[in-house]
This record gives structure tokens, C-alpha cells and sequence, in this order.
């Protein structure tokens, strides 16, 4: 698969394309299903298929300070992007300058000219354009003016894990992942993703307070500035690493991550750390991967360290019991 920052590096003598556009952030199942739907009309027609997303996240051009948390860094949607098939994966850097552009200018400028769209397919509320004027009505109109066609991918929805079968099902948006993520509901996040969601970053050192000392040492996670953190609390993860600068994995391992700012020591700043089972070994400096299985329990703060101590045995032997049954 291509990456191209940029329409500048779009290749001299590129042809015609099928596009698909948006954010893409989480790369749920409802992603999935409008990208595989890209994917399809590109295979029937021979051509390429462009996946175009765009960073920094639009809402923070147009609303400095409400960048929403990010689901997926943009390493990781173009590694789900290339596992469905797509061959182009461009990032648009988003500027007040094209914030500014008129739908119709988007789109001849952006999709025409510079892409060659043959198709564009877009989820049914997609909206584009200064002020998000233009929407799949626009750009039906603006396909049969400039000479491709465009379609619109229906919303999916489902039940997620625990939701009983007589409820209305909800639909997958990066909006309502978010949602589940910030509330700590990590498995009705991985129902909506069609997989784990992620945290990932590269291992600091910690203040060594209620880890080593206690006996469980941690691996603590320095995140990037917009990540979805999950609730405080203590969860079942999957701990995946590699040396930094590795392309491939080292190995993957079960882990009792806490998130929260350690009540028991009147801790202040919040922090990611990764309890990994049956590893002695220092993962400093190397890169690694939280995949959240489930929520074990919420932060508590104990009257004692024993107490502490006691209760992080348990974790870690639900954390094994939890995992192992997977």
C-alpha cells in the first residue's frame, strides 16, 4: 500500500481512482463497512482504491481546543486501512485555508483534478465544504456535473456485549466508541470496533512507588497528547512490544493495567501502567501496545499498603483467568 502525505506526492501520470473520505478515527465497524464497500466498487472497475483521511482532526482547525480523543493514531488506521484492501492511504494536512474552501471547490479541486475519482463513496452523513455545506445530495449533483459517481454507505449499527436483544441497536460511530472508552465499558468498545481498542506508546520510567516495591513492577505507558485513556480503573489487556525502531512485535503478554493517579499514595498525575504476568524484565524504551479486554474493577484508594497489595493479586489472578479463557 502507498502512503502519501499530501497530494504532492500523488505519482506523475496517476489515473482514474475510487476514493473514500472521512476522518476515520477508531476505523470501527462501520468504517470497515464503508471501506470495504470502496474496496469492492475499486476491484469490479480495475482501478485503485484511495482511502483519504486528514491531521490534524478538523475540529481542532475549526475549534481550536476541542480535538475529540483519538481512537486510533494515524499508523494504526493505515495498517487496518491496508488489511481491507486499500492501496492509497493519503492524509490530507487539514489548514484553516482548507476549512475555508467551498464544497463545490473541495470537490473539483481535491477529488477531480487532483484524484481522478471515477467513484467516491462516503458514509450517508458525510459532509464537506466550508461550514460541512455540502452532503451526499451535493455531491451526487457535483458527480454528475464533473463525470463520477458517488454513493453513500448506510450507517451500521448492532448490540453491543450486555445489551439486551429488546433494546434499538446502536449505531458504530467514532462518537459513541468514544463514549464507551471514556466510561471505563471497554468490551462494548471492542463490540463497536470489531476489535480491541488500543493505547500505545513508548515505556517511561515511573516513580517506582507502588509497583517494584510492592512486587508487581510496571510497565508505565507514555501515551500521545489526544489518546482515548479509559476510565480510571484496573483492566485485562493484552501487552504487546518491540524494540523501538522494530517493524515487527517481540512477543504479546497478558497484563493488569491500572489507569488512574494511585489514590493509595495520593498520587496526582494520571498514569497508564501494565502489570505484565510471568515476565521479569525491564521494558523501558521499547514500544508497546495495550489492547483492553475488560474492566476488571474501578480505582479504589486502600486504607494500607497490605491491602493494596492483596487486592493486586487478586486482579492479576482475574486478569490470568479472564485472558486465558479468550
Amino acid at each position: 500500500m502507498q502512503r502519501w502525505r499530501g497530494l504532492e506526492q500523488l505519482p506523475s501520470g496517476w489515473g482514474r481512482c475510487v476514493v473514500t473520505i472521512g476522518v476515520f478515527d477508531g476505523m470501527h465497524r462501520g468504517h470497515q463497512q464503508l471501506i470495504g464497500q470502496a474496496v469492492r466498487r475499486a476491484r469490479q472497475r480495475a482501478l485503485p482504491c484511495v482511502l483519504v483521511t486528514f491531521d490534524p482532526h478538523p475540529a481542532e482547525v475549526v475549534r481550536p481546543g476541542s480535538h475529540p480523543a483519538q481512537l486510533t493514531t494515524l499508523q494504526r488506521r493505515a495498517e487496518l486501512a491496508e488489511q481491507q484492501g486499500v492501496d492509497v492511504f493519503c492524509v490530507l494536512p487539514f489548514t484553516a485555508e482548507m476549512s475555508r474552501m467551498p464544497a463545490d471547490e473541495f470537490v473539483h479541486e481535491i477529488i477531480v483534478e487532483r484524484l481522478h475519482a471515477a467513484v467516491v463513496v462516503v458514509g450517508e452523513n458525510f459532509t464537506f465544504g466550508h461550514k460541512a455545506a455540502g452532503d451526499i445530495n451535493l455531491l451526487h449533483a457535483l458527480g454528475q456535473r464533473f463525470g463520477f459517481e458517488a454513493e453513500s454507505a448506510e450507517l451500521l449499527g448492532g448490540h453491543t456485549d450486555g445489551a439486551e436483544q429488546h433494546e434499538p441497536p446502536v449505531t458504530f460511530s467514532s462518537t459513541f466508541v468514544r463514549s464507551c472508552v471514556d466510561a471505563g465499558d471497554v468490551a462494548a468498545a471492542a463490540a463497536a470496533l470489531g476489535r480491541y481498542h488500543r493505547l500505545e506508546g513508548i515505556v517511561v520510567r515511573g516513580t517506582g512507588r507502588g509497583g517494584r516495591e510492592l512486587g508487581y513492577p510496571t510497565a508505565n505507558l507514555s501515551t500521545p497528547e489526544f489518546a482515548a485513556i479509559p476510565a480510571d480503573g484496573v483492566y485485562a489487556c493484552w501487552f504487546t512490544h518491540r524494540q523501538r525502531g522494530a517493524a515487527e512485535p517481540e512477543q504479546t503478554l497478558p497484563a493488569a493495567v491500572s489507569v488512574g493517579s494511585n489514590p493509595t499514595f495520593s498520587g496526582t498525575e494520571r498514569t497508564v501502567e501494565a502489570f505484565v504476568l510471568d515476565v521479569d524484565r525491564d521494558f523501558y524504551g521499547e514500544y508497546a501496545e495495550l489492547d483492553f479486554v475488560d474492566r476488571l474493577r474501578g480505582m479504589v484508594r486502600f486504607d494500607s499498603a497490605d491491602e493494596l497489595v492483596a487486592r493486586m493479586a487478586q486482579d492479576v489472578a482475574e486478569t490470568r483467568a479472564l485472558l486465558m479463557s479468550r
